[in-house]
């Protein structure tokens, strides 16, 4: 580890920091339904959608009516988009001739970018059509992402309102999410990202003439538009193969720095929405504190490791940095900070082979997903998903002191526990279930690009980030088969809707309490003590439950390579 490698940490976390406030802010005016700089633009079309959807921005629903309008709208996301690929040979704006998508490859991609997962079993320029990569897989990537921040905002109203019925209006959230937040800033990031270099393209693939006389094609397209809200909605999957690797789609260090701070933004700043839509902004502070204490720490151990390099290779007198599977324009720094940004924020994309890092680099990864999209995580879903922990830490809280357990006022009791055990649960019962099935079916294991260990830890990974909505993966694993297709769309299927109706209920449920006033005896939660008492259930709850699972995989992978550097 050097000066300069912990400088660029540093600021790429300082930028974080200082645009959590601002957008917090611009955030909470925009669902809020506060008048924003971009209303007289966009109210006119804001309220025609309305008319099409058949509702208006005044009418709120019941958490249940808000849940099942999410889910038919996202069923119907993964029928189009599985229609769109199934039927993209006979479609316009196909320059490359682009086939029919298989079946259980288009089912697992369908339901990849409906759920914000965005897990590639397919290399994008040579399986995709434009139409498809722009009308499909780019217009999902606004939608799940707008939807994951829907239900976000519906529970931070479930806490800042008091004896009430709805907590907002899925269409009117969704739409305000997609308007106001993220197409404005992608408009601008996909400038800035044709000016570094990027192509934005209608035209054919180019072909090109190498030295040698050798005809080489060089694939292009609509690709800086698709890699703005990829990053921006932590959805992650590149137009190209090698995704965030490839010099089309992260040009150079400026164009990394980017992307890294567009991972974060949004998830960042619904903490401060958070404070401002309760009242209290040392709240929204607290939980941003637990979110980069676990940051800090998974970057510290993935940067030590890649920098400390393989045992192996020292004990054969060869001493430096692990720098296989990485690019050499961003080294080991910047390939370590956005192997754990992009684990940590649920995005999935990657400008390094995860499965080249060491055992331990390889190892903080698995656990940022396996703790379930709670460190920043995917937009909107990173929020739900800590406030589940929140639940869980203040029920232990009460218990420690004899008090009813309560939150912002809000008592927490039987009804939210269960919601919240529920929805941490289905995570680790999608991703270890289906690992233990694949670890021992010959058709599963047949996938695996290594045996012992790393073959282990590549079953394992990919079921974790199925799960956990995050789509990056160790590169030896062969995806597309039957088998991995359809688990791995299940799993994905699982971790989004099975965390996303509990977090619903939940909301649904403390919108209708009275809001306690605090008193001496309130624990509190916008200080150090709390912000401890949740990174430690986290790391309780995720160290119980993934212990096991993970001494089979990279633990063992690492002893095994210290005890070869002995003997």
């Amino acid at each position: 580890m050097t000066l300069n490698g912990w400088f660029q940490i540093l600021l790429f976390c300082g930028i974080v920091f200082a645009l959590v406030k601002p957008l917090g802010g611009y955030m909470t005016r925009v669902f809020s339904g506060e008048r924003t700089f971009l209303s007289p633009v966009l109210v006119p079309i804001e309220r025609g959608l309305y008319a099409i959807a058949g509702t208006g921005e005044r009418e709120e629903q019941h958490w249940s009516a808000y849940a099942f309008a999410m889910l038919m709208f996202n069923l119907l996301g993964v029928l189009f988009l599985y229609a769109l690929m199934r039927l993209q040979a006979g479609l316009p704006y196909n320059p490359a001739g682009m086939g029919v998508v298989p079946e259980e490859l288009a089912f697992n991609t369908a339901v990849s970018f409906v759920t914000n997962t965005n897990w590639q079993n397919y290399g994008g320029e040579s399986t995709m059509s434009y139409l498809t990569q722009m009308a499909g897989l780019a217009v999902q990537n606004f939608l799940s992402a707008a939807t994951g921040i829907a239900i976000a905002i519906a529970l931070i109203r479930a806490f800042s309102r008091a004896s009430g019925k709805a907590i907002g209006n899925f269409w009117v959230d969704m739409t305000r999410a997609v308007l106001y937040v993220l197409l404005p800033i992608c408009i601008v990031l996909t400038l800035v990202y044709v000016w570094l270099g990027v192509p934005q393209t209608f035209g054919p693939y180019v072909t090109a003439t190498t030295l040698e006389g050798a005809q080489q094609t060089i694939a292009v397209g609509p690709v800086a538009s698709q890699l703005a809200i990829k990053m921006l909605g932590t959805n992650g999957g590149g137009f190209f193969n090698a995704n965030s690797a490839h010099p089309f789609e992260n040009p150079d260090a400026i164009s990394n720095l980017i992307q890294m701070v567009s991972i974060f933004l949004i998830g960042a700043a619904l903490t401060n929405v958070f404070g401002r839509m309760v009242g209290n902004q040392r709240q929204g502070w607290a939980i941003l504190a637990a979110m980069g204490v676990l940051f800090i720490a998974g970057v510290f151990v993935t940067y030590w490791a890649e920098a400390a390099g393989n045992p192996l290779m020292q004990s054969l007198g060869l001493a430096g940095g692990n720098m296989e599977g990485k690019e050499v324009r961003f080294g080991i720094v910047l390939s370590s900070l956005f192997a754990v940004i992009t684990t940590a924020a649920s995005c999935g994309a990657v400008n390094a082979m995860h499965g080249s890092f060491t055992a331990l680099g390889g190892l903080i990864p698995l656990i940022n997903m396996q703790l379930g999209e709670i460190i920043v995580g995917g937009v909107g879903a990173g929020f739900y998903g800590i406030v589940l922990f929140i639940v869980v830490a203040v029920f232990v809280a009460g218990l420690m002191v004899g008090r009813t357990p309560e939150y912002l006022g809000k008592k927490i009791e039987a009804k939210e526990m269960k919601m919240a055990v529920l929805a941490i649960l289905c995570l680790p019962l999608a991703m270890l279930v289906f690992t233990a099935i694949a670890s021992v079916l010959p058709s599963a294991v047949a996938s695996i690009g290594t045996a012992g260990p790393h073959g282990f830890s590549e079953i394992l990974y990919a079921y974790t980030s199925a799960a956990a909505n995050n789509g990056s993966a160790f590169g030896g694993l062969t995806g597309n088969t039957p088998w991995y297709n359809v688990t791995l769309g299940i799993g994905m299927l699982a971790g989004r809707f099975l965390v996303i109706i509990p977090a619903l209920a939940i909301a649904g449920s403390l919108v209708t309490k009275k809001t306690v006033p605090a008193s001496a005896g309130t624990f509190p939660t916008d200080g150090p003590l709390f912000v401890g008492l949740l990174v430690g259930t986290i790391l309780i709850v995720g160290g119980l439950t993934f212990l096991p699972a993970l001494a089979l995989g990279p633990v063992v992978e690492h002893l095994s390579m210290i005890a070869g550097q002995m003997f």
